[in-house]
């Protein structure tokens, strides 16, 4: 009897701890699938933020000065990250070395936010942003030079490869233009390589200085204290110390407003939450496609002509960029 039993209350058995483990996975994949839509839907917004504000700088030219720029921008945006600031204060949950920590990376942030903000007052938005790209040529040298486990990344085979690839891409697209880079669009293009280094700079500080930190009260600290800088460089050496936007239209307020919210405060947030659910690769892997987008909206708003070989170049460069970018997450697995 027990013979013919046992198997079959065994057999219910299996049966219900399989269905169990089924609901249990089917529910863990749907959440997965879920964490997953949400990181794609929040990297794309941040796509079309960070495309935009090169875009946003490029119309201000043509109204006040990139000190006067900067300073209203960052200060604008310094309001959103504010209360946090306060409110973990007086909760006393912000690390206690957080404010010095935060010095040095806030320091090269306002060379390289003021060096950006400058360029388009001498080159197009597209062409900005595919040499913005060579940030992430600085990023490997100084990670080569400053921690000793991103060593064996660059001599990873086919890594000095794709360096040549970005390299030779964003030359071709500098060189290859309609016209020969010469007076503006000199300054304009050392402009913005001398942003992409301090960028660079930024992101190895942030990394040696504050590695401890969580991102999002690392960087309100750091974008308030970049706020306070711009803020009072703009008060020294803007036009009108600053007061030029008092002739703004309601529609320029706008925008101003806009361009501080959506390419500093709230992009941010969706990077971190982008990071949290599809990884760093993916996210840095998306936006790289920025320079793609802001030439293309360039070329309506602004009449920018970027030639078919810089075209490919940018494209070179960008294929590059990822071929690095591939290349590192296969040595760090």
């Amino acid at each position: 009897m027990w013979a013919s039993r046992t198997p079959r209350r065994c057999g219910r058995h299996e049966a219900l701890t399989r269905d169990v483990i089924c609901v249990y996975n089917g529910v863990m994949r749907g959440q997965a699938g879920k964490e997953s839509a949400a990181g794609i839907v929040y990297i794309t917004l941040t796509l079309l933020a960070w495309s935009s504000v090169p875009l946003f700088l490029k119309y201000f030219t043509g109204y006040i000065d990139g000190w006067t720029t900067n300073g209203w921008r960052y200060g604008l945006s310094a309001l959103f990250w504010l209360p946090l600031l306060i409110r973990g204060g007086i909760r006393g949950v912000l690390p206690s070395k957080l404010w010095r920590a935060a010095i040095v990376p806030s320091a090269v942030n306002c060379i390289g936010q003021a060096c950006f903000a400058w360029a388009p007052y001498y080159i197009d938005p597209g062409l900005l942003t595919f040499v913005l790209r060579l940030q992430i040529i600085f990023v490997a040298l100084g990670a080569f030079l400053l921690f000793p486990s991103e060593r064996r990344v660059l001599r990873a085979p086919g890594y000095w490869l794709a360096v040549l690839l970005l390299l030779a891409g964003l030359v071709g697209t500098c060189l290859l233009g309609k016209q020969s880079p010469r007076g503006p669009a000199a300054v304009g293009i050392l402009l913005t390589m001398i942003a992409g280094l301090f960028f660079a700079c930024y992101s190895l500080s942030v990394r040696y200085f504050m590695h401890d930190v969580r991102s999002v009260p690392a960087f309100a600290v750091i974008s308030n204290y970049t706020a306070a800088g711009l803020v009072v460089i703009m008060l020294l050496g803007g036009e009108g110390h600053g007061f030029a936007v008092a002739a703004f239209t309601p529609g320029q307020w706008g925008l101003l407003v806009g361009s501080a919210f959506i390419g500093i405060a709230f992009s941010h947030v969706l990077y971190y939450a982008a990071m949290a659910r599809i990884g760093v690769a993916v996210s840095a892997g998306v936006i790289l496609l920025q320079p793609f987008l802001t030439s293309t909206a360039s070329y309506f708003l602004f009449s920018e002509r970027l030639t078919a070989t810089q075209w490919i170049c940018g494209a070179i460069a960008v294929g590059g960029a990822i071929a690095m970018l591939r290349t590192q997450q296969r040595v760090s697995r």
